[in-house]
């Protein structure tokens, strides 16, 4: 007897597919754009619409509902409050797009690229200069990059 079970299950248990649907959307968020089955991007879609409905509001309750609903995904959440959510002010739903890619060779999978509806525009950071204490200033750096300290080479003089 088929009981009216909520969603697709996409062959998976609950927690797999939790993971799953976690991993689509955190990507979707980062690279705006995502290459995968017609059947997951279908499944996610009103998961994201939702996500996107709860970061407009902006209030710390909504954030923490979208960090818990987010696996605790500090980046994302972050992104989707500061990032995304200023874009879609005016729409009401429907921030996503399907658009359908050619057959997957392998398995003739139905293939498709799901990305906002509006370009997301890109935050520079800004470089701020800091003093250092004997007056010269030196611009910040972003997170994760290194710095190249060079040497000054000073030539001694030899004793015969």
């Amino acid at each position: 007897m088929k009981k009216r079970v909520y969603g697709r299950k996409l062959s998976r248990e609950r927690d797999t597919r939790r993971a799953l649907f976690r991993a689509l959307i955190r990507a979707l968020v980062k690279y705006d754009k995502i290459t995968t089955t017609k059947a997951k991007a279908k499944a996610i879609q009103g998961d994201v619409d939702k996500l996107v409905n709860l970061a407009k509001d902006g209030s710390i309750q909504t954030q923490r509902r979208l960090f818990a609903s987010l696996g605790n995904d500090k980046e994302t959440t972050k992104a989707l409050v500061e990032k995304i959510a200023p874009v879609f002010t005016e729409r009401k739903g429907g921030y996503t797009r399907i658009v359908n890619l050619p057959r997957r060779r392998g398995d003739a999978a139905e293939i498709v690229r799901m990305e906002w509806v509006k370009p997301i525009p890109e935050k520079e950071e800004k470089i701020k200069s800091k003093k250092k204490s004997n007056g010269k200033s030196v611009a910040s750096k972003k997170k994760g990059e290194t710095t190249k300290k060079i040497k000054k080479t000073t030539k001694t003089s030899k004793k015969k």
